[in-house]
Parts: C-alpha cells; structure tokens; sequence
C-alpha cells in the first residue's frame, strides 16, 4: 500500500487507549456499529406509509449529511425507478417541480436554513411532501400543516446519522412502488457489514486492518477519491467524512468524466503530487468499459503518486455500495486519530451557522411558515 507512516504512528492505531484520548465522543463505535444501525433503521422505515401515486419526479431536498442519502437514492434506483430522482441543494426547488412532484426534505436537526426555505418553496407550489428528520421546526411545521413525516432517532451528528436519513428514502420509493427489492438487498448487506466492521474495528491491529492501513497511507495528503457508476455517491461520502470526521481538504471525481478533464490535471503536477493521494472505488463486476478506463487512467498518473483501491464486498448493489461507505467512514476516524483531532466537533460549520443568524433569513423563513399555517 505504498510508503506507510513511521511504526510510532501505526502504534497509535494498534492502542485503543491512545485512540480513546483523540476520539472524546467515540465517534468509531457508532461507524463499528453500523450494522446495528441500518438494522434499527428499516424497523423504524417500516412506519414509512405513503400511498401508490403517480410521481412525474422525485426531489430529495438537504443539505451536506442529509443530503448525501438522496445522492445515494439516487445512484441506487438509477436502473430501477421509472422516475427522475434528483437532489436540491439550495433556497429554491428547480423549476421543473410542481404539483406532481414528490419532494422529501431531510434534514436531520430539522433546522437547516436552506431545506426549511425548500420546504416552503414545496408546499407554496403544492407538492406531494414527505420530511424526515429528528424533530425541529421542520417536524413542527410538517404537522402544522398536515404534511406526513417520519421522525428518527435523535442525538446523533448528520453525517453520522446516515443509515436513518437513507434507509427510510429506499422504503419510501418502494412502498410507492417505484422500486422494489429494498428489504431483500438490506438482508443481505446488514451481515457482510458485521463482517467488514469487525475485521475493521479499533481492537483489529493494522496489519490485519484494511481502514487503519488505508489511513495510514493516505495520511499526510489530500484524498482524492474516484467513483463509477452508483458509486458516485460513495465517492462523494468518502470526501465529506474525510472533510468533517478527517478534518482535511479532498475532492471526488467520477468515471468517465474524469478522463475527460481530471486527468490532465495530473500531467503537470510536479511537486504537487506529494501532496496528493488518489483513491480508486472497484467492484469485481464493474464494466469492462470502465475498468479499461481506471486500468490506464493509474498509468497515465504520476509514478510518485501515492494510489489506493477499495473493492466494494456483497452481490446486491445496496450492499456494495454500503461495504464501500462502511470502509469510508471507518478510514475517516482512523485518519483523524493519526492527525490527534477529534473527528465529532465540526467548529467551522457551527460558526459559520451562528454568523448566518445575523443575516436574519432563517427567521423570515420561519415567519412565512407560520402565515401558511395559520392560515390553513
């Protein structure tokens, strides 16, 4: 796996003392523990009650961990649902949605500023509505105004709260009858990740441990991780929990479209290149197109590049997309306890929320909430 980190480093993440002292809100156990997780999370998605209805487009409204979920939906049910699913980051749905769209606002405090302003967006155009959340004003104004909802488990950071912001989307879209196979591909990938998990969890030594490794060789870099097909997505979560849990800057990119720009990028690199390291997601049934593509991509990079690959486990795509995440989340803790940070606290974004009070936009959001339902 390349030039790994001095002994004195790999020793922190052979201590779970040591490890304990950096990660204060055991942010680890929580990703050990995913499968327990996912599983507590279809029991609580069976709640999910949504009538057959005749979507033109689904529109997954959140933002950062909340959001992720409906990149994932999306990749997932991409050669399954018969409608557009897609993802709005902003104040504002797009212009396509309308009365025949179901939109879902997921946000997982329920107070996010840009998924409360969609939701009024949402209702004003007299969409199909469903929320999901921990509670918040999102929750509180979804009764107000009679929208459904379903509430999860609270107590938890978004990004960590994953398998109940994505899981509860999967049984939506299938209780609708949009897609179907839900429960049979969750059976199936809640065991593989036990599995990944334990061989992967703190009290595994690094030579046995594929996530500490991977931390280890990507430490000191700016990871770069590269995704195909439904793991576009997971690319994408690896490069948000390497930005909050890993406290770093890193990037993502897809296949085949980084062929077609990202590359170039590395020609010239010359120094730069240390600097970086390059993730590459795999799956044993990739196309022969694509594995053509990141086969000679990894030659055209710069010899001195520090690459690593992550083979998804499982048949179904819901497990491989999850055996791939699971690694993500994993090597994220692992990386922010080689860097001495603790991987919960996310300053940045709480300052940034606090500055954005004195805007006052959450609060005119909230006032023309309280109009719509009052007047309902």
């Amino acid at each position: 796996m390349g030039n790994l980190m001095s002994k004195a480093a790999a020793s922190i993440l052979d201590s779970t003392e040591k490890m304990g002292k950096v990660d204060r809100s055991n942010m680890l156990a929580f990703y050990v523990e995913a499968a327990a997780h996912y599983r507590e999370a279809a029991k609580i998605a069976e709640r999910v009650s949504v009538p057959p209805a005749d979507f033109t487009d689904i529109v997954v409204a959140g933002m950062g961990g909340s959001a992720i979920g409906g990149e994932l939906l999306k990749d997932w049910a991409s050669g399954k649902a018969h409608v557009p699913i897609d993802v709005c980051r902003a104040y504002s749905l797009p212009a396509y949605v309308g009365e025949k769209s179901f939109v879902v606002l997921a946000s997982y405090s329920g107070e996010t500023e840009e998924t409360l302003s969609a939701f009024l967006d949402a209702v004003k155009r007299r969409c199909m509505i469903f929320c999901v959340s921990s509670g918040g004003s999102l929750l509180a104004f979804a009764e107000k105004l009679g929208v459904p909802y379903l509430r999860v488990p609270a107590g938890f950071q978004p990004r960590a709260a994953l398998p109940y912001l994505f899981v509860p989307l999967l049984m939506l879209l299938e209780n609708a009858g949009v897609v179907s196979g839900v429960r049979e591909e969750l059976a199936e990938a809640l065991p593989l990740l036990e599995r990944i998990c334990s061989e992967n969890a703190s009290d595994k030594p690094v030579k046995d441990n594929f996530a500490k490794q991977l931390a280890l060789g990507i430490a000191g870099t700016v990871p770069v991780v590269y995704g195909f097909g439904f793991y576009r997505g997971v690319a994408q979560r690896f490069k948000q929990q390497f930005n909050e849990n890993s406290k770093v800057p890193s990037k993502w990119e897809f296949l085949p479209e980084l062929n077609h720009n990202e590359i170039v990028g590395w020609e010239r690199a010359g120094k730069l290149e240390r600097c970086f390291s390059a993730i590459f997601l795999r799956d044993k049934n990739e196309p022969a197109e694509i594995r053509s593509r990141i086969e000679i991509t990894k030659t055209l990079m710069p010899a001195a590049s520090k690459l690593f690959e992550v083979w998804a486990q499982g048949e179904s795509t819901l497990a491989r997309m999850l055996s791939t995440i699971c690694i993500g989340d994993l090597t994220s803790v692992y990386l922010a306890v080689l860097r001495k940070v603790d991987p919960t606290p996310v300053e940045t974004i709480a300052l940034l929320k606090e500055k954005m009070k004195q805007s006052g936009i959450k609060e005119k959001i909230i006032r023309e909430l309280e109009k719509l339902a009052a007047s309902r």
